[in-house]
C-alpha cells in the first residue's frame, strides 16, 4: 500500500541568512592575493594623491572659499575680536569673483539661441566611401556621355582642363555633401548635449574657475535614467542611456603630483554615495554583485571616515558636513589609472580584452573600504579620462594655477585692514574725550551723563589743584591716509585681476566720462576676459565636443552622420566679433536683396541662406520662416514643370488652330481675333 506523502517543504532562505552569505562571498573575494594586490594598488595611489592634495591644494581652497564667503579664518578672527574694534570684512574677492562669473557666462551662455561651439567641415573635407565613389562614378558618366554625343577627341591639355572642372566640380559637391552632414551633426550633439546637462555643467563651471585655483567638468558620461516616453496606449517610464555632463567639486579631485594634464596622469574623484546608488549598482555590467551586496549590509554603520578626510575639518567649508550625513551616505573613490593586466585577467575581465598579461591597461576602479567594487577598462578607445581642468589664469608646467581669490587675496587682506582701521579711527575721532578728575567730584555723581546746559558741583582739591576738573580733547582722525591706503589696494585688486570696477557699472573718471572713451577701455578690459575664455575653448569645450564627436561616429545608426569635421569653440571668438560679423552680415543681406546684379549671381537658395542664418539669431523657429536650400529647388523643379507643361499646352493650342495649309482657321477673319467695336 503507497503511502500519501504529505505536500513538499520548499526551505525558505532568511534574508540575514543571504546577506551573511554574500559577505562571506565578497570576503572571499577580496582575500585573494590578486585582488588584494589591486585593493593595495589603489589604496597606495590614494595616500599618495591625499597628501598632495593636503600639503599643496587643500589649504589654498580652502582660503579661497572663506574669501569668497566673506569670512575670517578662525585664526584670524580670534586675533581681530582679542583686539577689540571692528569686525568689518570688505568682500573685494566675492566682488570680483561674482563679476568674473557673469562676464563667463554672459559670453559663453548669454548669446540668446547661439552655443559657444560650433562645427564646421575641414577645407578638403572626407566623407564616406560610398559617398566619393558614387561622386567619382559621376565624373565618369559625364566624360563618357560627353564622347557618345560626338565631342571631339580632345587634345592632352584640353583633357587636363576638362579632368581639372569634373574634380573641382566633385570637389564642390564633396564639400556641399559634408556641409550637409557637419549640420546633422551638429544638431544630433546639440540635442545630447541639452538633455545631458551641458548648460547647466558650464554654468556652475564658470563659478568654480573664478573662485578656486583650478575648476574641472566631467562628461560625456554614459548612464542610465528613466523618463517618461510615448508608447502604445499612451505615456510610459522608459530606460534609455544618454551621455551627461557635469561639474566636479574641487574638494573631492585629486591627482599625483607629478605631470600637468589630466590625461598624463592618475586621478581619483571621491564620490559620496547614498544606499539608492549602490542598490543601482546591482546588476549593472563591471561591477561585483557579491561585494556591492555586502557593502549594503555594512550600510547602516556608516563608512565616511575610512577615507580619513579631515578635509572635512575645515569648519564644513566643503559641499558636505560629515556629522549631518551620518549613514546616510557612504565614501567611496573612483580611481582612474593604468592596471597591469594580470590583476585585471584575475578580476575577471576577457582574455580577449586583454592581449598582455605584462602590459598596462587605462582602467576604471571603484573602491569602498578597501573593497573593490567595479574594476573595468576605460570605454574610450585611446584610454582619455573624462575629466577637463583649466584655470582663470594657468601656471606652466602645473595643473593648478591661480583663481581670482588667488590674485585679490594680498590686496583684500590690506583692504580689510585699512577698513578696520578706519571703523575704529573713525568711532574714536567721532567725538571728544573727557577727562574727569573724580576726587572733586560730590559723591554719587554720574560721569557718564553729559548733556547740554547741565551744571555740574565740583569740590576743593585737598591739595590746592589748580587744575579744572573736566578737560576735553579731540583725537585726531586719519581717515585721509586710511581711505588712501583702501583705494589703493581697490586699484591694485582691478590691475591683478583684469577686472576693473566699471565693469560692474561703477563711475569712472577721466576717459570713462565719454562713451567712447569708456567703450575704448572695456574693449582693453576685453582682453584679459579673452585669455580666460580661452583657456576653457582649448582646454574644456573642444576636447570634450571632440570626444563626443568622436563617440557618435563610433556608434552612429545614421551614416548620413559621418563626415570630415573641425570642432570649433567660439566662446572668445565671439567676445569680439560676434556683434560686427551680425553688422556685415546684414549690410550683404540688404546688398543682395537691393541689387538684381547681386541676387542673379547669389540665387535664390543664396538668398534664403543668408536669411535663415539671420534668422537664427532671433530665437525662433527658421524652418516656419524660410524654406531650406532643398525645399527651394523643390519649388524651382514644380514651377519648371509647370512652365513646360503650360508651354506644351500652348503649343498644342496653337496647333490646334491651324488649318492644313499652316492657316489659322477660318482665314484671316478667324473667330480667334477680336471683333472690331461698333460692328465694325
Amino acid at each position: 500500500m503507497m503511502q500519501t506523502l504529505g505536500p513538499a517543504i520548499i526551505p525558505v532562505a532568511r534574508a540575514s541568512d543571504l546577506e551573511a552569505a554574500a559577505k562571506r562571498e565578497s570576503q572571499d573575494t577580496q582575500n585573494r592575493p590578486v585582488v588584494q594586490g589591486l585593493a593595495a594598488h589603489t589604496r597606495k595611489r590614494w595616500g599618495i594623491m591625499r597628501d598632495h592634495f593636503r600639503s599643496d591644494l587643500e589649504e589654498r581652497l580652502v582660503t579661497c572659499i572663506r574669501a569668497r564667503n566673506m569670512e575670517y579664518e578662525p585664526r584670524k578672527l580670534a586675533e581681530i575680536k582679542e583686539q577689540g574694534g571692528s569686525e568689518i570684512f570688505m568682500g573685494i574677492v566675492s566682488s570680483k569673483c561674482r563679476t568674473a562669473t557673469a562676464w563667463l557666462r554672459d559670453t559663453l551662455l548669454g548669446q540668446g539661441p547661439d552655443k559657444p561651439w560650433s562645427l564646421s567641415a575641414t577645407p578638403i573635407p572626407e566623407v564616406p566611401p560610398d559617398v566619393a565613389n558614387a561622386m567619382q562614378n559621376i565624373m565618369r558618366e559625364n566624360l563618357m556621355q560627353y564622347y557618345s554625343e560626338g565631342g571631339p577627341q580632345p587634345n592632352p591639355q584640353e583633357l587636363k582642363q576638362l579632368a581639372s572642372g569634373m574634380k573641382d566640380t566633385a570637389m564642390r559637391a564633396m564639400k556641399f555633401e559634408a556641409e550637409k552632414r557637419v549640420e546633422r551633426m551638429e544638431l544630433k550633439m546639440e540635442d545630447q548635449m541639452t538633455e545631458g546637462g551641458f548648460t547647466k555643467a558650464l554654468f556652475e563651471f564658470t563659478n568654480d574657475i573664478a573662485t578656486f585655483p583650478y575648476a574641472i567638468m566631467k562628461g560625456p558620461i554614459p548612464r542610465k535614467r528613466k523618463t517618461m516616453k510615448y508608447i502604445e496606449g499612451g505615456l510610459g517610464v522608459v530606460e534609455v542611456f544618454r551621455d551627461e555632463w557635469e561639474r566636479v567639486d574641487p574638494f573631492k579631485f585629486y591627482w599625483c603630483p607629478w605631470g600637468d594634464s589630466v590625461q598624463d596622469m592618475p586621478i581619483i574623484e571621491v564620490h559620496h554615495l547614498t544606499r539608492e546608488d549602490v542598490e543601482g549598482m546591482i546588476g549593472v555590467e563591471g561591477y561585483d554583485e557579491a561585494s556591492v551586496r555586502s557593502l549594503l549590509v555594512d550600510f547602516g554603520a556608516g563608512g565616511m571616515g575610512w577615507l580619513d578626510q579631515d578635509i572635512n575639518d575645515h569648519e564644513n567649508v566643503t559641499s558636505i558636513d560629515m556629522d549631518e550625513a551620518g549613514s546616510d551616505v557612504i565614501a567611496a573613490i573612483q580611481l582612474w589609472d593604468t592596471i597591469p593586466g594580470s590583476l585585471l585577467l584575475e578580476w575577471g575581465l576577457d582574455e580577449a580584452e586583454i592581449e598582455d598579461p605584462q602590459k598596462s591597461y587605462p582602467c576604471e576602479v571603484w573602491m569602498v573600504n578597501n573593497t573593490v567594487i567595479r574594476a573595468v577598462l576605460n570605454y574610450d578607445p585611446i584610454g582619455r579620462k573624462p575629466y577637463y581642468v583649466t584655470s582663470f589664469e594657468k601656471v606652466p608646467g602645473r595643473l593648478d594655477g591661480n583663481g581670482v581669490s588667488d590674485l585679490c587675496i594680498d590686496a583684500q587682506n590690506m583692504c580689510n585692514a585699512a577698513a578696520r582701521a578706519l571703523a575704529n579711527n573713525m568711532g574714536i575721532s567721532s567725538g571728544p574725550q573727557v577727562g574727569v578728575n573724580i576726587s572733586r567730584l560730590p559723591a554719587g555723581e554720574d560721569i557718564t551723563q553729559m548733556y547740554p546746559w547741565k551744571i555740574w558741583q565740583f569740590q576743593q582739591s585737598d591739595y590746592n589743584d589748580s587744575s579744572p576738573p573736566m578737560t576735553f580733547f579731540q583725537p585726531n582722525s586719519n581717515a585721509g591716509e586710511l581711505m588712501t591706503v583702501f583705494d589703493k589696494f581697490m586699484n591694485l585688486a582691478d590691475e591683478v585681476s583684469g577686472i576693473p570696477k566699471y565693469m560692474t557699472g561703477q563711475h569712472v573718471p577721466g576717459a570713462g566720462r565719454t562713451s567712447s572713451g569708456l567703450s575704448m577701455l572695456m574693449s582693453n578690459a576685453g582682453k584679459s576676459i579673452k585669455q580666460v575664455i580661452g583657456n576653457i575653448d582649448f582646454d574644456v569645450i573642444r576636447p570634450m565636443l571632440e570626444r563626443q564627436y568622436q563617440r557618435n561616429l563610433r556608434y552612429a545608426e545614421d551614416p548620413d552622420l559621418i563626415g570630415d569635421v573641425q570642432i570649433l569653440a567660439r566662446g572668445a571668438m565671439s567676445l569680439v566679433v560676434k556683434e560686427a560679423e551680425s553688422v556685415r552680415k546684414n549690410e550683404f543681406l540688404r546688398l543682395v536683396l537691393e541689387s538684381p546684379v547681386a541676387q542673379q549671381i547669389v540665387g535664390l537658395p543664396g538668398t534664403a541662406e543668408l536669411m535663415r542664418d539671420m534668422a537664427g539669431n532671433l530665437n525662433t523657429n527658421v524652418d516656419r520662416l524660410v524654406p531650406s536650400r532643398e525645399d527651394i529647388q523643390k519649388q524651382q523643379e514644380a514651377q519648371q514643370q509647370q512652365q513646360m507643361m503650360m508651354q506644351q499646352q500652348q503649343q498644342m493650342q496653337e496647333a490646334a488652330n491651324l488649318q492644313e495649309d499652316g492657316t489659322p482657321q477660318g482665314g484671316r477673319q478667324s473667330n480667334t481675333t477680336s471683333p472690331r467695336p461698333n460692328g465694325q
